[in-house]
């Protein structure tokens, strides 16, 4: 039973005249079983830092603090949402800060005590570029628990020699492990999204699937996932002798992206290394 002692999501916002803004890829979700349940998806909060991105009203933060975490930090742009914020800070004394802050500046590997979590519903604008930005700094969080729409999800998830196979695949399943938990219906927002969302958890690896380069590793799928439909002996011109990438990699040159698993491409990044000393 919830031991939130705040009024409803919808009087606060109606007092507050927080309507959501398409600026700032603004989806308020109210349904109390939904956030309390991604917030139980992220298990033990009693420890570490918690970190919340564009809580908006207020409903997964809550959720959060009623879940038993004991730091709760919120980056918050909209100053109209930051006063809601601060109204739950008065409510859980001790046990929530709130950032003023545009979440692309800053370094959510930084904050708080270890071990951190990123627990969001990710403005879906920006949603990808935020992932990608903590997927550099892997190991400093212990996992995540993001809302994303579903397509973005299917790709983070996909398996070689599948459509939603990419870059994002790669480069997130090389760091991380990847696990899809449910979905969302649009109607649960407001406004409605023109889509599904998947809360998603992905949790980082002792260690990356195979030796890489962060940086190399993005050029090298940018490369062949550019040209997806072509073969890698011709994606992969732009970054060299691709014959000789690939003879290093030990990977066919007749393959096309889709067709390479993770390790493949790691292999294909460090043989870039090795070409250019």
């Amino acid at each position: 039973m919830s031991a939130d002692p705040l009024p409803p999501l919808r009087d606060v916002i109606a007092r507050h005249g927080l309507d959501a803004r398409k600026s700032l890829g603004q989806h308020f979700l109210f349904d109390l079983n939904l956030t309390g349940r991604i917030a139980r998806a992220a298990g033990d909060l009693s420890i570490g830092t918690v970190i919340e991105i564009g809580p908006g009203p207020g409903g997964l933060t809550r959720a959060l603090l009623d879940a038993g975490a004991r730091q709760v930090i919120a980056i918050e742009r909209d100053d109209r949402a930051i006063a809601i914020q601060n109204e739950i800070a008065e409510a859980y004394p001790g046990r929530l800060e709130i950032l003023a802050a545009d979440a692309m500046a800053v370094d959510a590997a930084t904050l708080g005590e270890a071990p951190r979590k990123i627990v969001a519903n990710l403005p879906y604008n920006i949603s990808t570029v935020l992932l990608l930005a903590w997927l550099r700094r892997a190991a400093e969080f212990e996992r995540f628990v993001l809302m994303f729409q579903k397509e973005v999800v299917d790709r983070l998830a996909a398996a070689p020699r599948s459509s939603h196979y990419g870059r994002l695949s790669v480069i997130t399943q090389w760091l991380c492990e990847v696990r899809p938990l449910f979905n969302v219906d649009r109607r649960a927002f407001t406004p409605p999204p023109t889509v599904t969302s998947t809360v998603v958890e992905i949790v980082p690896r002792p260690q990356p699937l195979a030796p890489a380069r962060f940086q190399t590793l993005e050029r090298v799928t940018a490369a062949a996932f550019g040209q997806r439909r072509k073969m890698l002996r011709s994606s992969l011109k732009q970054l060299g002798n691709a014959e000789a990438l690939l003879a290093v990699a030990g990977i066919s040159g007749t393959a096309r992206a889709e067709e390479i698993p993770v390790e493949g491409f790691c292999a294909l990044a460090r043989a870039v290394d090795n070409m250019a000393l």
